[in-house]
């Protein structure tokens, strides 16, 4: 016999299960999780709109810093530059500090800091979770109930090529009255560009350390806007002012590299081989570089400020030759940042990138191998860990304010500004470095210090003085040209190119002062033909045996010697600097015969060497 009571007894226990489960379930979907895509209760969606949005925000901002400043938020240990090399490890861009991607330290070290895109997603999720905190809306009066695990926050970013995807987890409770929810997941996704634009940076980056076309186009305005090689037909010394040569070039250089762009006319000179047809469409690169921005010329050889090319002819025993003729050969290094952008006309956003150009003896620097990559390395300049004073004076030992630097072994590292003429800090380590003291007014000092261990020393400046020059010829006053040489005992050296400049700057000590004076000598060497012959060696049965004179014409043209030596001298003085307060000098040369052949003008050169110069302090 079956117990109807039995069945019924079943049924209410999976009645009661059942109402278990319902509830159970009631409670999980009450209180669990729920992601953004999830709806949200009306009357919380305004609160929680507010803090995605200011995510967003956020995650825009940070997006913006990446890319202005070349893949990083937080920058990397600032390096300075020096006066070898003028880059520091970033470049100020309209007061904003921009890595470089590429740059030389001051110890004539090569960097890459070129950042991945890993790097870029882990800055990018550092810099939303360090404001998420700002995000979190107050409770409103006491009208919500809000809390936030924020020290617990975890974002997650993705950059793709074209957005840039954000998921941050964090658990964020909302309640009002009988309205709640719980949200874990906030996820994000921001229509953006930087990875599209830094996937160009690196082809763009990488086509320039294969190719190095920026130097390659800077070595073009170099030949074609500053004298570097050549002959001239004349007697006369070619004289050009370097600070006028470097205007021109650092002009030229500039504009050339401004006008270069990555697509267009296959025959225009300024489209770049080298990236073209490997840019995105839609995209744009833009080449940057100022003459206001850290760099720096020179050039040699040059004789203070002025690059002084000598002729050849006119010398004795050269009268074979018939005519002068002035070579000359010089040598650039010059060293310009390149700010590199990439634009995206689709959403108006670019990214931007510097590197350093760098021209070494006329020629692009040498060109590292591979792809971008991080370079690491160690810099004297960084170790700072011994204790020294320094202390600067004139030579009246009083106390002279100036900049402290030290260098060794190529580094030269800047440490400080002496306060009342002393300077007291840490400095590297070193054997046999050199103490550099610069202050305005003074000649640069440098003295040899070992920095093993901690010490002090002093250093005296000399003071320089602005000196008017005037130059007398036979006891006459001289308004033609001229040049005027001071050759300092210390090796330095000035030229004056007399008349249009008459002014110098010079500290005490021993100086050796050459005046050569030229006049136009309306000498006219007409046109010749000369003949030249040498021995060259024959073969005799296929093999080398006797010489045979060979002889050829040379035709030199008509030459119009406009400018010949005419007088100058040569002496050596001391300057005190009591010499140098009274503020110039008066230097009396003698005159040379007028040249009125080739042969007068080398006998110029003979009767210049044993000529003297009369100096006197006015």
């Amino acid at each position: 016999m079956r117990k109807i009571r039995g069945r019924g007894g079943q049924v209410t226990i999976f009645i009661i299960i059942a109402i278990v489960l319902v509830a159970a379930v009631g409670i999980y979907f009450l209180v669990r999780p729920v992601t953004t895509s999830e709806k949200i209760p009306s009357e919380l969606q305004g609160v929680y709109s507010e803090f995605s949005v200011c995510l967003e925000d956020n995650a825009i901002s940070g997006i913006k810093v990446l890319e202005s400043q070349g893949g990083y938020i937080k920058l990397p240990e600032f390096v300075p530059g020096s006066e070898y090399m003028p880059f520091s490890s970033q470049l100020n861009f309209l007061g904003n500090p921009v890595p470089y991607w590429n740059y030389v330290s001051g110890n004539n070290i090569e960097y890459e800091q070129v950042p991945s895109v890993n790097l870029m997603e882990n800055e990018l999720e550092e810099f939303i979770e360090a404001k998420i905190s700002n995000c979190v809306p107050e409770s409103l009066n006491g009208e919500y109930e809000i809390n936030a695990d924020v020290e617990n926050s975890d974002a997650v970013v993705s950059i793709k090529e074209n957005e840039v995807q954000v998921n941050v987890k964090m658990d964020f409770n909302l309640k009002k009255e009988d309205s709640s929810v719980s949200v874990e997941n906030h996820k994000i996704i921001v229509q953006s560009e930087l990875g599209n634009l830094y996937d160009n940076a690196i082809e763009v980056y990488n086509a320039e350390q294969e190719e190095l076309f920026l130097e390659n186009y800077s070595v073009d305005a170099l030949r074609l806007y500053a004298p570097v090689d050549g002959v001239e037909i004349s007697c006369a010394p070619k004289i050009w002012f370097a600070d006028e040569v470097f205007y021109d070039l650092e002009n030229a250089i500039q504009d050339n590299l401004n006008s270069l762009k990555s697509s267009g006319n296959s025959n225009d000179y300024f489209v770049v081989d080298s990236i073209e047809g490997k840019i995105s469409d839609d995209v744009y690169v833009k080449f940057m570089n100022s003459k206001n921005w850290p760099r720096t010329y020179e050039v040699n050889p040059s004789e203070g400020a002025t690059m002084v090319a000598h002729p050849v002819g006119n010398q004795q025993g050269l009268g074979v030759l018939g005519f002068c003729y002035v070579p000359y050969h010089y040598v650039y290094d010059v060293k310009t940042p390149v700010m590199v952008q990439i634009y995206s006309e689709k959403t108006e956003e670019f990214f931007q990138f510097p590197v350093a150009v760098i021209i070494e003896n006329n020629n692009p620097r040498v060109s590292k191998t591979g792809s971008a990559q991080v370079y690491e390395g160690a810099q004297i300049c960084e170790n700072k860990n011994t204790e020294f004073s320094v202390r600067t004076y004139d030579s009246n030992m009083n106390r002279v304010d100036s900049e402290i630097y030290y260098e060794c072994f190529g580094d030269n590292c800047y440490l400080g500004e002496s306060e009342n003429g002393e300077f007291n800090g840490d400095v590297p380590q070193c054997v046999n470095g050199y103490f550099v003291a610069k202050a305005e007014g003074y000649k640069d000092t440098a003295v040899m210090a070992s920095t093993i261990n901690s010490g002090s020393m002093e250093i005296i400046m000399d003071k320089k003085y602005e000196i008017d020059v005037e130059l007398n010829l036979d006891n006459k006053n001289y308004n033609g040209d001229a040049l005027v040489v001071f050759e300092n005992s210390d090796g330095s050296s000035q030229t004056l190119v007399y008349p249009s400049q008459k002014t110098a700057e010079l500290s005490e000590g021993n100086y050796k002062i050459s005046v050569y004076v030229y006049k136009n000598s309306n000498l006219t060497l007409g046109e010749s033909v000369q003949e030249y012959c040498v021995e060259v060696p024959r073969t005799i049965g296929g093999s080398w045996g006797l010489k045979k004179k060979e002889c050829f014409d040379v035709s030199v043209p008509e030459q119009l010697i406009s400018n010949a030596l005419a007088g100058g001298g040569k002496t050596e003085i001391s300057f005190s600097e009591s010499d140098l307060l009274n503020g110039g000098i008066s230097i009396n040369a003698e005159s040379l015969p007028a040249p009125n052949s080739l042969n007068q003008i080398q006998d110029n050169y003979v009767l210049y060497e044993s000529k003297n110069l009369e100096v006197e302090i006015i």
